[in-house]
């Protein structure tokens, strides 16, 4: 009550001149604040986002495929046994040069050596049962012919001269089947050439048909590589593919496609190609390393961009598109990763495009942007 009276006492002047002062002062507080808030905004709307473009520019290309490959032999002999076995000799190594008949391998024949003596006893038995009815036949055809026996008599042992004649036949081809078991003991080069692996040692049993031994031969070398079912077209349609050589330097070599299989790997799900060696280096050996180069036939128009300038989001790929200092996203398909860090741009970018070219994933869609020569 004392402190209302108070102010019931103060003249009515200075109510309205404190009143006045208070209002100016308020007032100048608000107009500075929005005075400062204008001016904010003034700022903000000032300060846009410096961004590196480039333009996107589109060239004529041919794309390149390369594949690695290894040097082979035009002709190469696997190898086997024709009856099964235990390896008691290996007369070669890895990379023999074997001449035609040598012998490579041989095998335990104690068993065949069994069967030969017993087949040979066999035309020995059937000789002399031939002998013997050969015997009977001349004497009973003599006695035929005096009238002293009947025609059934002198047919009976006819009949058995024949069965002899069989018997001895028959043993014969046993005998000539158990020679060729025994010359199968020992594995022999059909043609001259170079081992190229061996898949069997000493030791081992190996059954009639297993490979242990193949020989390159002499003559043309090739190289093979593996190409993919969706590069076959291609393949097919190259004029010819450059063949290098790791062990061989610069050396360049020339090629075609000599032979492709008709049908895939079942595990690596490639087809084998034969690339056959135009001008063959004389220093070239089976076995080498190789990179086989085949270039597209046709040339088309590629746009290459940094893979800088790629933005992802998810499994998408996409580019920041600069138009009237707005950016936006936009969709890409890729293609061949380039040299110096560049990639193929197969659809989405347009020749004349500005894009954004560094710092892509600081910016959002539909943001202002200036561009310079400086990055984000």
């Amino acid at each position: 009550m004392e402190f209302i009276k108070g102010l019931a006492a103060v003249p009515k002047k200075t109510w309205y001149y404190g009143g006045a002062a208070l209002i100016t002062i308020v007032a100048a507080v608000i107009g500075g604040v929005m005075i400062g808030s204008s001016g904010n905004k003034q700022v903000l709307g000032e300060e846009m986002t410096v961004v590196r473009t480039a333009v996107a520019e589109s060239r004529a290309a041919s794309e390149d495929y390369t594949y690695p490959g290894e040097v082979r032999g035009r002709y190469e002999s696997k190898l086997a046994f024709q009856v099964n076995g235990k390896i008691t000799q290996r007369h070669v190594q890895l990379g023999s040069a074997v001449a035609a008949g040598d012998t490579l391998m041989q095998i335990d024949a104690k068993d065949i050596v069994q069967i030969v003596n017993s087949t040979s006893a066999m035309v020995y038995g059937a000789e002399s049962q031939l002998q013997l009815a050969e015997s009977n036949l001349k004497r009973y055809k003599e006695l035929f012919e005096d009238g002293a026996v009947s025609r059934a008599q002198y047919e009976q042992y006819l009949n058995a001269y024949n069965l002899a004649v069989a018997g001895v036949r028959q043993a014969q081809a046993q005998y000539a089947q158990g020679a060729n078991q025994l010359e199968y003991s020992l594995l022999k080069a059909d043609k001259a050439g170079i081992v190229a692996s061996i898949t069997a040692e000493v030791g081992q049993v190996i059954n009639p048909g297993q490979v242990v031994v193949t020989v390159v031969q002499d003559g043309e070398r090739e190289v093979e590589i593996n190409v993919p079912e969706n590069r076959l077209p291609e393949l097919r349609a190259a004029q010819g593919f450059a063949v290098t050589l790791w062990a061989l330097g610069d050396t360049v070599m020339d090629g075609k496609a000599r032979e492709i299989a008709p049908m895939a790997d079942p595990i690596t799900r490639t087809f084998k190609v034969r690339i056959q060696l135009l001008n063959p280096h004389p220093d070239l050996k089976l076995g080498m390393t190789a990179t086989v180069t085949m270039a597209s036939s046709a040339a088309k128009e590629v746009v290459t961009i940094p893979l800088t300038a790629i933005y992802q989001d998810s499994d998408q790929l996409a580019v920041w598109i600069v138009t009237n200092d707005t950016i936006t996203l936009r969709p890409i398909k890729t293609g061949n990763i380039g040299k110096e860090a560049t990639i193929e741009v197969l659809h989405g970018l347009q020749a004349g495009d500005r894009y954004v070219t560094k710092g892509v994933h600081k910016l959002k869609e539909g943001q202002k942007v200036r561009v310079s020569g400086e990055a984000l």
